[in-house]
């Protein structure tokens, strides 16, 4: 963290040397100009080490290792989901979670997922999804350097989520970072058959942000995306982007 923070100013100043799309801006991302330079500083560093590593990965580990090894990051931070369910006033999945933590914990080592053929499926609920819940709205649209996509409410709802995660709690550095970097490879490694989706894509940016802003929503709202509560879409300017 304290190399981001050493980061970040230079990443501003580049941030100004950006250059926009002549096209329509999205209400939603006044701080477009930042966003795209962190989003080729990211795109840069995944091509560089992510992108690699995810593929010699896939390729080198088998797929019920890589199964395990995802279902054992995400036991770990499934106390995190329970939280969040009983936070949003969702007591019945809060209970249904409990139970599937429990038995995915001690019938299926962590490592395997027996809860979900018991029928008890797997939710995602994190904080950033609560402060929704509780009308808090998601705010401008922002890159984060290497976590990528998040919103001006999600991004410091981060560290709160961080709380909820067993991983947090582990006295063991190298086991802790072992873990969560490899969780991130793996989530990476999943997402490798969507690359040459961006890689032809006419403008990579507003194709993430778009997807990104949709999902989330459907997230919040679960899966009511039509709602018009605090996150539904704004609409587009059109205006120009101001001169470079």
């Amino acid at each position: 963290m304290s190399r981001y923070r050493l980061l970040l100013p230079a990443l501003l100043l580049v941030s100004g040397c950006a250059t926009l799309p002549s096209s329509p801006r999205d209400a939603r991302d006044p701080f477009e100009r930042f966003n795209r330079s962190m989003y080729k500083f990211n795109d840069a560093a995944d091509r560089a080490v992510l992108r690699p590593t995810a593929k010699a990965w896939r390729a080198v580990v088998p797929r019920p290792a890589r199964r395990g090894l995802s279902n054992f990051a995400s036991n770990l931070a499934y106390p995190n989901v329970i939280v969040n369910d009983f936070l949003q006033g969702k007591f019945a999945d809060g209970g249904r979670d409990v139970a599937r933590l429990l038995i995915n914990t001690v019938c299926g080592l962590g490592l395997f997922d027996p809860a979900t053929v018991a029928g008890l499926i797997k939710h995602d609920e994190d904080f950033g999804q609560t402060l929704g819940k509780w009308g808090v709205h998601s705010g401008p649209y922002l890159v984060l350097p290497l976590l990528g996509p998040s919103t001006v409410r999600d991004a410091p709802s981060k560290l709160v989520d961080d709380y909820g995660d067993a991983r947090h709690y582990l006295t063991d550095n190298y086991v802790r970072y072992g873990l969560w970097v490899t969780n991130a490879v793996e989530l990476r490694a999943r997402l490798l058959d969507s690359d040459a989706l961006l890689d032809q894509a006419f403008d990579p940016y507003a194709l993430v942000r778009s997807a990104w802003l949709q999902r989330r929503e459907f997230q919040v709202h679960d899966g009511a995306t039509a709602a018009k509560g605090a996150d539904a879409d704004a609409p587009l300017e059109e205006e120009a982007p101001p001169p470079d």
